[in-house]
């Protein structure tokens, strides 16, 4: 599907948009909640859905996120839309692919071309505040109240996701590879101060419902924890990544390329690894101690029976597994997200194992808002799913990735227990994760599984030309590169790019695009 602008959306809310596009059912009348809820939507910054309580992870303690799930639904296997911030966030606040809204990587945010679930909910008379991480356009309307809210990328991109035919390198990458337990007071810390805030003395005074977003950035590296989880997550202790011997040198090449765009192929110290690993555990649980403060305040301001709280991250981080760290990769560890729903409408301590994704979210919010989901949203209601009922939802996920260090386009369909990943260009993965929950073992080509293959290509297919999906990609960071040469003299651009790109790359790189503009 081609990038469509708002215009081209409110248009098609007329017409009809297509089968390409679905509008998601109403909730039956028995299962409606009385009112309206309240929504507190909390999204957090990294946190893979492999590493916490709720989802078995045997080292991470977790116990505001297992009581959270115990009071609602587990979705074990969620995807994000894309492995990296604004792809992802444009994905989760608009009920679309970001590829649908011309998202792909963390210099392409999100123009409000299409309406946000703020939107969409305050049109439907909610009081819709937010603060923390967006990472959106500036200065646009998102439907949302926004105190002390961020849009990072928007105004400092990762350019190193302009860089992909060929692809370069970044410096800055292996580095972060490391982790230490000191005092400091994180940012989520004040956002969370922002939120109880709302939450005490904005949110009882509204005659209508409100939602509210917290944007988080925890987990996010550099990964520093406080000291007081050195001793729940003993670096010395913690587990290295299973990485059977021989897999780096058969690793799919998309994966080697990315490996080398993060200066990673050469192997990490094994003790920097393990405390990579214990910082990031010992991060999810200060995440998880301000996540019980945000539940403690509804609690306590008699708020929780009448508030829909869903938690999610905008996408994981592979710790090392495959050899790769960070995200920008559709393997389970980057591309699965937690997401927990409890509230209004929904069912008690219920875990859900069938694959959705976080272009579900819009359509679910609005159907247990009793909200029109009229207007083309690519996702469909959880609510039926939710409570075991047979529905609309199409029972896969799908997610796509053209992040920096990506040599071309990915995209994933996991249904059922089976997970395919198309490549442009390049060679095909197909995994069973119930026998093969590492993704070590490609079935991919194989007699015995090509009806699998088929079909997941199929499904592919009917939602995307994934191809052309592709190129469009490249052609936008193309365009936004040679713009960027536009606007900037030759040493403006030289020391933006120097910072990421090392000064070889980045002179070498404004030799040629300022010898070609000049030529």
């Amino acid at each position: 599907m081609a990038d469509i602008s708002r215009r081209q959306f409110n248009e098609a809310l007329v017409s009809g948009i297509g089968a390409s596009l679905v509008t998601a059912s109403p909730l039956h009348p028995q299962e409606s909640p009385a009112k309206k809820p309240n929504i507190l939507f909390i999204c957090a910054d990294q946190h893979s859905g492999l590493v916490m309580g709720p989802n078995g992870h045997p080292i991470v303690r977790t116990p505001n996120l297992d009581r959270l799930a115990a009071q609602g639904v587990n979705f074990r296997n969620a995807y994000c839309g894309s492995p990296v911030c604004v792809p992802s966030r444009a994905g989760l606040m608009t009920g679309m692919f970001p590829s649908d809204v011309g998202s792909y990587c963390n210099s392409t945010h999100f123009d409000g071309r299409v309406p946000t679930w703020g939107n969409r909910l305050r049109d439907a008379g909610y009081h819709c505040w937010a603060t923390g991480k967006l990472d959106l356009a500036s200065g646009k309307d998102y439907g949302f109240r926004e105190v002390h809210t961020a849009n990072g990328h928007a105004e400092h991109p990762d350019i190193t996701s302009l860089f992909r035919a060929p692809l370069c390198f970044r410096v800055d990458e292996r580095r972060q590879i490391d982790g230490k337990f000191q005092e400091r007071v994180h940012p989520d810390d004040a956002r969370v101060k922002y939120a109880l805030d709302f939450l005490r003395n904005e949110a009882p005074r509204q005659q209508n419902p409100w939602a509210a977003y917290v944007g988080l950035t925890l987990p996010h590296p550099s990964f520093v924890a406080l000291p007081k989880y050195a001793e729940v997550y003993r670096p010395e202790e913690m587990p290295l990544p299973n990485i059977p011997a021989g897999y780096l040198e058969q690793r799919h090449i998309v994966f080697q390329a990315l490996a080398n765009f993060k200066l990673i192929s050469t192997p990490i110290p094994e003790a920097r690894i393990r405390r990579a690993r214990a910082a990031y555990f010992g991060m999810i649980s200060e995440l998880d101690a301000y996540i019980g403060n945000l539940l403690d305040e509804l609690e306590r301001s008699r708020l929780l029976d009448s508030t829909l709280v869903v938690y999610t991250s905008d996408h994981g981080e592979m710790l090392g597994e495959h050899g790769l760290w960070l995200k920008n990769n559709l393997l389970e560890g980057s591309a699965r997200v937690p997401l927990i729903m409890a509230g209004p409408g929904l069912p008690r301590g219920r875990t859900v194992e069938t694959p959705v994704a976080h272009v579900d979210l819009v359509a679910t919010m609005l159907d247990l808002a009793a909200a029109s989901t009229a207007g083309g949203l690519r996702g469909r209601s959880l609510v039926r799913l939710a409570h075991g009922q047979p529905g609309n939802h199409p029972v896969y996920a799908v997610s796509e990735s053209h992040s920096e260090g990506n040599c071309t386009g990915s995209f994933m369909v996991r249904k059922d227990n089976w997970k395919y990943i198309y490549f442009s260009w390049y060679e095909p993965l197909l995994f069973n994760l119930k026998e093969d929950p590492g993704e070590l073992r490609n079935l991919a080509g194989k007699p015995e599984t090509a009806s699998v293959q088929k079909e997941l290509h199929g499904i592919l297919t009917s939602l995307l030309d994934p191809d052309a999906v592709t190129a469009r990609a490249f052609a936008e960071q193309e365009r936004r590169l040679l713009q960027m040469a536009r606007d900037r003299s030759a040493d403006s651009f030289y020391k933006e790019l120097a910072g990421r790109l090392g000064p070889g790359q980045a002179r070498a790189i404004t030799n040629k695009y300022y010898k070609t503009r000049s030529g």
